[in-house]
C-alpha cells in the first residue's frame, strides 16, 4: 500500500517486522491477512461517534490528544498493539498529554469468540466501572494467544482474578446485557472507516482526526504522537 501524502508533517519509520502488521479484508468480505506493516496515516473528516462519558477512557479525558482504537480480542495484531498503547500511555499519559478509548471492532468472519469476550469485558464495567474495565481487557490480552484460540471457560476465571463477582458475571454475561452496546462499537467502526484491526483515530484538540492503520510500531507512533503535540 502506497503512503498517502498527508497534511499534516508526520514522520513515519517503516518497519518491516511481521508482528506489527494488520488484518485487512476488504468490504468486511473475503478477509485476507497482510504480512507487512501497513503505515497509512491521514487526516479524515471521519464520522466516528463522539467521546462521551459512556466511553471507555484511560487517561485525562483533556489530553492534547485522544486515540480512539478500534479492536478485536483474538486479533494478534490488536494484542501486540494493546501493549504498544500501553507504553504510549506510560510515557504521554501521566502528564495529560495523550488518553486512550477503547471500542470494540469484533471481526466475527476470523474471530468468532471475540464478540462474546467483548461482552464480558462490558460485564466487568457493569460490576466495577472503568477500572475494572481496563483490569479485566489487560489480562484477557495477556491470557488469549489469539486467532479463537481462547477457552470460553477462562472468562470467569479472569473475571475472579481481577475481584469481580463470578456468579454476577456470569449472568450478566449469559444474558447479552451488553451485546447491543458491542454491536454499536462495531458499526461506529465502520463509519470510521475501519478496514481492520487494530485501527486507530488520533483526535487533535482542534478536532483534526488522524488514521492510524494497524499496529504500529512504538516509535513510529511516538513519532506521529510527537508530531501532532508541536
Amino acid at each position: 500500500m502506497n503512503m498517502e501524502k498527508l497534511s499534516v508533517p508526520i514522520a513515519i519509520v517503516i518497519s518491516g517486522a511481521l508482528i506489527a502488521g494488520a488484518l485487512y479484508y476488504s468490504n468486511l468480505k473475503g478477509p485476507t491477512t497482510a504480512g507487512t506493516v501497513d503505515t497509512t496515516t491521514e487526516t479524515t473528516t471521519t464520522e466516528m461517534r463522539t467521546i462521551t462519558s459512556d466511553d471507555h477512557i484511560l487517561g485525562n479525558p483533556n489530553a492534547d490528544l485522544i486515540i480512539v482504537e478500534y479492536s478485536d480480542t483474538e486479533c494478534p495484531y490488536c494484542k501486540v498493539f494493546h501493549n504498544t498503547l500501553k507504553r504510549v500511555m506510560n510515557e504521554y499519559g501521566k502528564d495529560g498529554k495523550v488518553a486512550w478509548v477503547y471500542r470494540h471492532f469484533p471481526i466475527d468472519q476470523l474471530h468468532s469468540k471475540a464478540r462474546k469476550e467483548s461482552e464480558a469485558t462490558e460485564c466487568a464495567y457493569d460490576q466495577g466501572g472503568n477500572e475494572k474495565f481496563w483490569e479485566y481487557i489487560n489480562m484477557l490480552y495477556d491470557v488469549t494467544n489469539s486467532n479463537d484460540s481462547l477457552d470460553p471457560s477462562e472468562l470467569p476465571k479472569i473475571a475472579k482474578s481481577v475481584g469481580l463477582n463470578v456468579d454476577t458475571f456470569n449472568t450478566c454475561l449469559s444474558s447479552g446485557k451488553y451485546a447491543a452496546k458491542v454491536e454499536a462499537d462495531y458499526q461506529d467502526a465502520i463509519k470510521a472507516g475501519g478496514r481492520g484491526t487494530p485501527n486507530s483515530i488520533i483526535i487533535s484538540k482542534d478536532g483534526t482526526k488522524t488514521v492510524v492503520e494497524g499496529a504500529q510500531p512504538y516509535e513510529n507512533l511516538k513519532n506521529i504522537i510527537d508530531a501532532l503535540l508541536k
